[in-house]
């Protein structure tokens, strides 16, 4: 189920728009009405993205007050999932908006995958399902994830700069979840998992992040909410925004603790691009 809306492009003191550089932000809202109650404009004025990739949602647009599913000063898409508060992702830009795909084929009744084009560049917001559930869950991400390397492939090739942002429900490397030992057999760090992410990586796409920080522990995106794990930051990071050998380069990477502690359980991950638009 997909909704569009379109707002005018409006001058206002929140936006940050700064000649030569695009901010991309992905976020794994958990709930969009909830993370609305949790203070997420607060944080959204705060963290200003040119761009800003929303995963879960959780909700269609006429279910979110009018001023958020129309927000001023953003144009924007909602991707929604056909079964109410399930899953589904968005797009807001402060730049119009080109709709040029849904899903990884012609259906995609979860909301997973949206692809605009929006300043310039492609831009992809992605929501990998969960194996944690159940054998069958984890069978069905299977299935998913090797749909999800093809379409990657493809939109590799590209010749425009490509960035692909969200939730993809795998710590990649041991650096990228506190526990590694304690979590070989957990869904989103079975070994199998991160062979596929290496050779996801290895079609040429860039994990903007961990090729900025460098080696080392975290920065976490995701925390449970069992035990300490938010307050002592034993998290995940299964948050990503991955670039295309077409982009341009990055100046710099962040992720917000902060708003994702307030406001759901993933962080808010930024890059920040060299990029004219």
């Amino acid at each position: 189920m997909q909704h569009t809306a379109t707002t005018e492009r409006l001058t206002h003191p929140s936006i940050d728009v700064m000649s030569g550089r695009m901010k991309v932000t992905t976020w794994n809202v958990n709930g969009m009405r909830a993370a609305l109650r949790k203070g997420f404009d607060t944080h959204l004025r705060r963290i200003k993205p040119t761009v800003l990739l929303l995963q879960e949602t959780r909700a269609l647009p006429e279910q979110l007050p009018p001023n958020r599913a129309n927000p001023r000063n953003w144009h924007v898409h909602w991707h929604s999932a056909e079964k109410k508060g399930y899953a589904g992702t968005a797009i807001w830009s402060r730049h119009p908006i080109e709709v040029l795909s849904t899903g990884l084929d012609a259906s995609d009744p979860e909301g997973r995958v949206l692809r605009v084009r929006t300043g310039g560049i492609q831009v992809v917001s992605v929501y990998l399902p969960s194996g944690s559930r159940s054998e069958e869950a984890q069978v069905r991400k299977d299935a998913w994830m090797a749909d999800f390397a093809d379409w990657m492939r493809e939109l590799n090739s590209s010749s425009e700069p490509v960035v692909v942002g969200g939730d993809l429900n795998i710590a990649h490397t041991p650096d990228d979840i506190h526990n590694p030992t304690g979590n070989k057999k957990t869904s989103g760090f079975l070994p199998h998992e991160r062979e596929w992410f290496t050779e996801l990586l290895a079609q040429g796409w860039n994990d903007t992040q961990r090729a900025s920080v460098g080696p080392g522990k975290g920065p976490y995106s995701w925390w449970s909410n069992r035990g300490k794990a938010r307050e002592l930051n034993r998290g995940w990071r299964i948050d990503y925004l991955l670039t295309n050998p077409a982009c341009p380069a990055v100046l710099d990477v962040s992720t917000d603790r902060k708003a994702g502690l307030a406001c759901s359980d993933h962080a808010p991950v930024t890059v920040t691009l060299d990029h004219e638009f």
